[in-house]
């Protein structure tokens, strides 16, 4: 049985080889990943590069179809294949290259390594085995623990993950939870085997705005607990605001803005960061219309010549339209964008922060 169920931080297996590299735990070099369709091949991603250290919370966001949660599969090894192949690329964990490891290798990985927590709990989640007995599973077939000591290893995780009454709820079934506590139990098998890298994928999907903030609030507590690295998987800019460190804006299966949480959020580099950051509302504006961002994300099979934002860019212009697409570059010290015209979309979003936020410059911007 791991320490952490006895109640101290995450341990490290004797038997474990996994050790990050100058605090280094994850490495996404160039990923490419394709899905053979019988309407051709659709490209999902698309040369995306990006690292994760310890302790470190890092937010991958984009509209539904950007290439996000085909990532996180990418990762942790679970892609459908086929249809889905991963291209090209490198996946290094603790320097190691996941792409060149065999399927039982992989699963040494998965669950005591890389964790992962599924955006629909509900459809996840076994109906006919009682919860307890699913969280149990995980230190049964990975820890070797026997039933008596998996299933108060199992209890014990979901008092962890504040679920009332544990001891009397670990023999009921999935449907006798409500949304947000299914979501815990979801949260409690992810980190039961006590990983270096925890992968949430929009867990707080459909659920409402209080029980929201308890899981973001419940996964920060967690990532500062066991100063494991997080990878958070979200459409919503405003659910991430406070507990992540580094942001990664997604666009048809490319990265197109990285950069710290808070200058981000200040004066964003690409148009395509700057129409989500617009639609999010406003407490502080009374009577704002909704913005929205017009059109649709491409048709991976068919995604648009030159930059894949260009039909929905205001500032779009023929270069957009005809040359390659931009590559991520450095705009500033620790802010990266791909876009031809970074430098006018960052000057027009600095003079609307300051217009909107008028001690912007007092709080040191």
């Amino acid at each position: 049985m791991s320490e952490t169920l006895q109640g101290a931080g995450r341990p490290v297996p004797a038997e474990s080889s996994w050790t990050p590299v100058d605090g280094r735990l994850l490495d996404v070099e160039d990923l490419f990943v394709e899905f053979r369709t019988r309407d051709g091949v659709a490209k999902a991603i698309n040369g995306v590069s990006f690292s994760l250290d310890e302790g470190e919370t890092l937010a991958v966001l984009g509209e539904s179809g950007s290439g996000k949660s085909v990532t996180a599969q990418a990762i942790m090894g679970i892609l459908d294949s086929p249809p889905g192949f991963i291209t090209g690329g490198r996946i290094r964990y603790c320097g190691t290259d996941l792409l060149g490891l065999t399927e039982k290798q992989r699963r040494e990985v998965r669950g005591p390594e890389i964790s992962m927590i599924f955006q629909d709990a509900l459809s996840s989640l076994n109906p006919v085995f009682p919860v307890g007995w699913q969280i149990a599973e995980m230190l049964r077939v990975h820890r070797g623990a026997n039933r008596s000591d998996a299933r108060e290893g199992a209890i014990r995780l979901m008092e962890r993950v504040n679920i009332p009454a544990a001891r009397q709820r670990v023999n009921a079934f999935p449907h006798q939870f409500s949304g947000g506590m299914r979501q815990r139990i979801m949260i409690a098998m992810a980190i039961a085997l006590d990983p270096a890298v925890l992968i949430a994928d929009e867990p707080t999907t459909a659920l409402d705005v209080t029980v929201q903030a308890q899981i973001m609030a419940l996964l920060a507590e967690l990532q500062e607990e066991r100063r494991m690295g997080l990878i958070l998987i979200t459409h919503d800019l405003g659910v991430v605001a406070d507990v992540a460190d580094r942001i990664a804006v997604m666009y048809a299966g490319r990265l197109v803005e990285t950069a710290d949480v808070h200058p981000i959020y200040a004066a964003p580099a690409h148009p395509y960061t700057k129409g989500l950051l617009a639609s999010i509302p406003r407490l502080d504006q009374k009577g704002q219309e909704l913005s929205a961002i017009g059109g649709l994300p491409p048709n991976l099979t068919r995604i648009p010549p030159g930059c894949p934002f260009n039909p929905r860019c205001p500032y779009a212009q023929d270069v957009c339209r005809h040359d390659p697409p931009p590559p991520l570059i450095e705009v500033r010290p620790g802010r990266r964008s791909a876009c031809h015209f970074t430098d006018r979309v960052l000057a027009d979003s600095e003079v609307e922060f300051d217009h909107t936020h008028p001690g912007a410059q007092e709080e040191g911007r």
